[in-house]
C-alpha cells in the first residue's frame, strides 16, 4: 500500500512539477506550422477560388454553411477583397511565427484562428491532411511548445545569463503590447457580434486572453512565490494532458484505419495499393506508378504491410525498440505517399503528428547537430557563439519577465 502510494504521489509530482516532452512539442509545432505555411505559399495563387468571397463557395453560402454547422471562420466577420487578403496574410505571418518560436502562447492561438477560418470556411478543400490539422491546431494552444528549439528559449537563456551576471534585465514592451491590440480586436469583435459559431473557440479566445493577463499580474505584483508556482502548475498540467491528447489522436487515427482496412475486400485480397496508383488524380508520375504496381508480390506484401502496421502500432508503445521500428517504417510509408500519390501536405501532417513518439535521445542528438552546424557558419565578431545563448534549447525556461512565452 505504501509503494503505491509512493508511486501516486511520484506520478502527481512528474505531471504537475514539469512540462513533458519539449522537444517533442517543439517538433510538431514546426512540423504542423510549416506544413501549413507551405499549403498556404503553394496556394496562393488560387487563394479567391478556394476561400475568395467571390469564389465558387461565394461568401453568402458561407455564411448559410456555419450558420448551419456552427463552424468559426473569421473570414465571415466582414465583406470584401481587403478583409480576405489581411486574414489570409495573417495566417501566413502566424504560422511563420509559430515554426520560428515567437511568442509562442500567443502564435498558437493565432495559428489556431487561420487553420480554423480557412479550413471552415470552403470545407470541400483538403485532402485528409486538412483534419490532423484542424485538430491539432485546437491542442497546440495548450501546449507549452516553445520549451526548445524557439527564439522564446533562446531570449529566456538570455535573460537567465544576464541575471547570473548581476545586469539588468529591460522590461518586455512587446508581449503587453501584443496583447492589448489582440485585446482591443477581440472585444471589438464580440461587441459588434461577429463572434459567431459555437461556444468553443470564443471561450478559448477569451480564457487565452485572460490568463495571459493573470500571468502578468502575478510576475510584477505577486511578493511570493506561491502565485507563480502555482499558475506553472496549471500550465504544466494543462501541456501534459494536451500532449497525451495529441498521442492518443495519433494512435486512434492508425487504429481506425487499420481496423477499417481489414474490412475491405480489397485490402483482404492483398490488391488495394494497386487502384489508388492508376487513379488519374492520384497519379502525378504515372510511370512511377506502374512500375510499382508490375510486381504482384511487391503490392500484396504493401498492402499487408500497411494494414499490420496501422493496427500494431497502438500497441507497440510499451516497447520501445519495436515502436521505433514501426515509427521509422510509417514515415517512410507517407513519404512515398507524398511523391506517388501527390498528397505532399497530408504526408506532411502525419509525419509530424508521429513526430511525438520520436524518442527523445534522437530529438537531443539532432538538437546538438544543428547547434553546431550553426557555430560553423561565420557570423560577426569572431564567429564564437553568443554567451547569452542557452547551452542547450530545452534546458530554457520561458522568460519571467513581461508576459510569458
Amino acid at each position: 500500500m505504501n509503494q503505491l502510494a509512493l508511486s501516486v504521489s511520484r506520478g502527481i509530482a512528474r505531471i504537475t512539477e514539469a512540462a513533458l516532452g519539449p522537444f517533442q512539442t517543439a517538433v510538431i509545432r514546426v512540423g504542423f506550422s510549416a506544413t501549413w505555411l507551405l499549403f498556404l505559399l503553394r496556394e496562393y495563387p488560387h487563394r479567391q477560388e478556394l476561400y475568395g468571397p467571390d469564389g465558387p463557395w461565394n461568401w453568402d453560402l458561407g455564411r448559410q454553411l456555419t450558420g448551419d454547422n456552427g463552424a468559426f471562420t473569421a473570414l465571415l466577420w466582414f465583406r470584401g477583397q481587403f478583409w480576405f487578403e489581411t486574414a489570409y496574410a495573417l495566417a501566413v505571418l502566424a504560422s511563420l511565427l509559430l515554426m520560428l518560436g515567437w511568442r509562442t502562447r500567443t502564435m498558437s492561438v493565432l495559428f489556431m484562428l487561420g487553420v480554423l477560418s480557412l479550413q471552415n470556411r470552403s470545407v470541400l478543400v483538403g485532402d485528409g491532411g486538412d483534419n490532423v490539422l484542424h485538430l491539432m491546431s485546437l491542442y497546440l494552444v495548450f501546449t507549452r511548445c516553445g520549451r526548445a528549439w524557439s527564439l522564446d528559449a533562446r531570449r529566456a537563456g538570455r535573460i537567465r545569463a544576464a541575471r547570473a551576471r548581476g545586469e539588468r534585465v529591460p522590461p518586455d514592451r512587446a508581449g503587453p503590447l501584443l496583447w492589448g491590440v489582440l485585446g482591443a480586436v477581440l472585444v471589438g469583435v464580440t461587441a459588434a457580434g461577429r463572434m459567431q459559431g459555437e461556444w468553443l473557440v470564443p471561450v478559448l479566445l477569451w480564457g487565452v486572453w485572460v490568463a495571459q493577463a493573470l500571468r502578468w499580474v502575478v510576475e510584477r505584483r505577486a511578493r511570493s512565490a506561491e502565485p507563480r508556482v502555482l499558475l506553472d502548475v496549471i500550465a504544466n498540467i494543462m501541456h501534459n494532458a494536451a500532449l497525451l491528447v495529441i498521442m492518443t489522436e495519433a494512435c486512434l487515427i492508425y487504429a481506425t484505419a487499420g481496423w477499417y482496412k481489414i474490412q475491405g475486400s480489397r485490402w483482404q485480397d492483398g490488391t488495394a495499393v494497386y487502384y489508388p496508383l492508376h487513379l488519374d488524380y492520384f497519379s502525378p508520375w504515372p510511370a512511377l506508378g506502374d512500375l510499382l504496381s508490375s510486381s504482384g508480390t511487391m503490392l500484396m506484401l504493401v498492402t499487408y504491410g500497411t494494414v499490420i502496421v496501422q493496427v500494431a502500432f497502438p500497441f507497440t508503445l510499451f516497447n520501445r525498440r519495436v515502436k521505433n521500428v514501426l515509427l521509422v517504417a510509417m514515415m517512410t510509408e507517407h513519404a512515398v505517399i507524398a511523391v506517388v500519390l501527390g498528397l505532399p501536405f497530408f504526408s506532411l501532417a502525419m509525419i509530424a503528428a508521429d513526430s511525438v513518439f520520436l524518442p527523445t535521445s534522437f530529438l537531443r542528438r539532432l538538437g546538438e547537430g544543428a547547434a553546431r552546424a550553426r557555430a560553423r557558419l561565420p557570423r560577426g565578431g569572431g564567429g564564437r557563439p553568443s554567451p547569452e545563448e542557452p547551452r542547450s534549447p530545452g534546458d530554457s525556461e520561458p522568460a519571467r519577465v513581461g508576459f510569458p512565452a
